[in-house]
């Protein structure tokens, strides 16, 4: 809850309903916000002259599992760059893009990054949406980043010397679905990503609010990247102009689950929602900075709730459009309200 003072300063008052750091939950696309701050974190402190978010970036394949990325057919110049992949990234909740900051930060940073600024529940040990071993994703790709024809800075393949997964299994359901057949036993999260409802809501207010945190838990960004931010976080699929989104596939709540998630229609211009949804194994997650410029309404809203009636993960069978995405998009009209 944020309440503004006669000199516009906000004043929080936390909620919270049912959060256990210790109750896992499979956190899918929203950890892809810490990807996009820890890689324009990277940038910042990497410090070399031309290297920023907008120089372009060639991506090798020096292991087993990595593929390399030399064009960007969405891109304005057909070039990947840093920027480009934060913008799909949230845009769409494009995962090869989150796949690629990934490779760019490292597994070992992803980590550290964020424990050292206090965010102990965080667990991130894998890509999204490409099967690779653990191995394979403690090992992430070469890259360049490059002018024409002058190299500017090259990073050599990273390996991550630690193998982290959670210390006990963290059995969920009552079957799930591998390598096509049924198996009738939990499914184990263990080897899986992790990010706390607590974690979540923390990168907000790092993103929107870093002066009410103390320092050692803001990332060094800049003020242009914060700019960058706020634009790339609420920006709607049709608002995207490189690449452009069909809108009957992307229309506007695509990947906005609060207050407009049970709805295909037009979102009112005087709310703009900041945020990263996920949404896998039947978790629906969002995680949101809400404002409403007409009425003077903000707030911070996180949420996940489980949809997998029959037990069984990984078998597609999930109650999104019945009971997920209705539930959220009621739980952000009431908080709103």
């Amino acid at each position: 809850q944020i309440v503004r003072d006669a000199a516009n300063r906000p004043h929080f008052t936390s909620h919270v309903y049912g959060v256990n750091p210790q109750d896992y939950f499979y956190p899918a696309s929203a950890i892809k916000l810490a990807g996009a701050l820890l890689a324009l974190e990277k940038l910042n402190q990497l410090d070399i002259v031309g290297v920023d978010r907008h120089t372009p970036v060639r991506i090798d394949s020096a292991s087993s599992g990595q593929t390399a990325v030399r064009e960007d057919p969405t891109a304005p110049d057909g070039l990947p760059t840093i920027a480009h992949y934060i913008r799909k990234l949230f845009a769409v909740s494009d995962n090869d893009a989150y796949n690629r900051l990934y490779e760019f930060v490292g597994q070992q940073r992803m980590n550290e990054g964020l424990w050292e600024k206090g965010a102990r529940d965080v667990r991130l040990t894998h890509r999204l949406a490409i099967a690779r071993s653990p191995e394979e994703n403690r090992h992430t790709n070469p890259l360049t980043f490059y002018r024409g024809d002058q190299s500017l800075y090259r990073q050599p393949m990273l390996v991550n010397p630690h193998t982290w997964r959670a210390p006990a299994p963290i059995p969920k359901g009552e079957g799930h679905i591998q390598d096509g057949a049924l198996v009738a036993a939990p499914k184990d999260f263990a080897g899986s990503n992790y990010m706390s409802v607590e974690v979540l809501q923390d990168l907000l207010m790092a993103v929107f609010f870093p002066e009410e945190l103390p320092a050692k838990r803001r990332f060094d960004l800049r003020p242009d990247d914060y700019r960058f931010l706020y634009r790339a976080m609420s920006m709607l699929p049709r608002e995207c102009p490189h690449p452009q989104y069909d809108p009957e596939k992307y229309y506007d709540s695509y990947v906005k689950f609060f207050l407009f998630g049970d709805s295909k229609a037009p979102m009112p211009d005087s709310v703009r929602i900041f945020n990263k949804v996920g949404l896998a194994y039947g978790y629906v997650t969002d995680n949101a900075y809400i404002v409403d410029f007409e009425r003077a309404v903000e707030f911070l809203l996180t949420a996940v709730v489980l949809v997998n009636e029959n037990g069984i993960f990984n078998d597609g069978a999930y109650e999104y459009d019945e009971v997920g995405l209705p539930f959220l998009a009621e739980l952000g009209r009431v908080i709103y309200e």
